[in-house]
């Protein structure tokens, strides 16, 4: 079974709705025989790299909400986090574009090094002193190479715009055909959505149901058809 999770470096929900999932699939029966693939979603699409600035100013400005509002709520998330046993700084943070972070993201799914890095960003991003956001590309690198890749590997795809763009778009888009306007969002086996940072509960309960309706192959051939097996291939006869 496939689970795709369509999320943002940038969001504190995708941050705890992550570790939510995974208690529930650490849990699950069949969760060896379960794949779970990262879709890239951004928050703020179109955002300069160079345009970085305070999360409570985004914050503010964004969803029209006062400075105490803003403070009040990272210091909710905050909580959560906790609950969920990851650290979270509820002050001092930064925001700014992530699409490079999702371009690093599909080369690391290319080496199988996707969650490891992932995992590593949103912690870089929530929970350290040091930003993701204003230090520059060797900031990415040094992450991209603590969960296993090269760091030449990584500062190539830094160097060229193109690389990795347009497997974001698609991701991006296919999130919108599917109906997902915020994130994050988990699709299993492309028959069930859930959104948000649900319960624990919620996502057993969702693994269970798509495993037990997977629809099992139906033959549309008489087999008798030449095929090759584990005991060789069909040896058509005159």
């Amino acid at each position: 079974m496939k689970v795709e999770i369509w999320s943002d470096i940038a969001c504190p929900w995708c941050y705890v709705g992550k570790a939510r999932f995974e208690k529930a699939l650490a849990a699950f029966p069949h969760r060896d025989r379960v794949e779970v693939v990262h879709r890239s979603f951004e928050l703020d699409p179109g955002r300069a790299k160079d345009d970085v600035q305070p999360v409570i100013t985004m914050l503010t400005a964004k969803y029209g909400m006062s400075e105490a509002q803003a403070r009040a709520g990272e210091e909710n998330l905050g909580a959560q986090a906790a609950a969920e046993g990851l650290d979270y700084r509820t002050a001092g943070r930064d925001h700014g574009s992530t699409f490079d972070m999702h371009r690093l993201l599909h080369l690391a799914k290319e080496h199988g090094r996707q969650d490891e890095l992932i995992q590593i960003l949103y912690r870089a991003n929530f929970a350290e002193e040091r930003s993701v956001f204003s230090e520059g590309d060797e900031r990415l690198v040094e992450l991209a190479v603590a969960a296993g890749l090269a760091a030449e590997d990584a500062r190539g795809v830094l160097a060229d715009p193109a690389a990795y763009a347009d497997q974001v778009r698609a991701d991006e888009r296919e999130a919108a055909e599917l109906g997902a306007n915020g994130v994050p969002f988990f699709v299993l086996d492309r028959a069930y959505g859930v959104s948000g940072a649900q319960p624990a509960e919620v996502f057993t309960q969702a693994l269970t149901r798509a495993w037990d309706e997977r629809s099992p192959l139906r033959p549309v051939d008489d087999g008798d058809a030449q095929a090759c097996g584990p005991d060789g291939c069909a040896v058509p006869r005159q």
